[in-house]
């Protein structure tokens, strides 16, 4: 499975929004109403899922960021 099918799932399930509005271009503030908490959930699974830990300091904005910090990391 690629990291954004993983990362999608993983939004679907925490935010419980539907899976054809994630994109890679999808802000998680203004295109899924996600507040701080919320990413901050989205994160925490994603680390557990992945076994990694993400940098809260990043400008994470997007589906797209949050990818491209995962690969980079790998």
């Amino acid at each position: 499975m690629s990291t954004f099918e993983t990362i999608k799932g993983i939004i679907v399930e925490e935010l419980g929004v539907e899976a054809d509005k994630i994109l890679l271009e999808t802000n998680f503030e203004n295109d899924l109403d996600a507040d701080s908490l919320d990413l901050f959930q989205v994160i925490n699974e994603i680390e557990d899922e992945l076994d990694i830990t993400i940098d809260t300091d990043e400008n994470i904005q997007t589906v797209s960021d949050l990818v491209n910090y995962i690969e980079a990391q790998k």
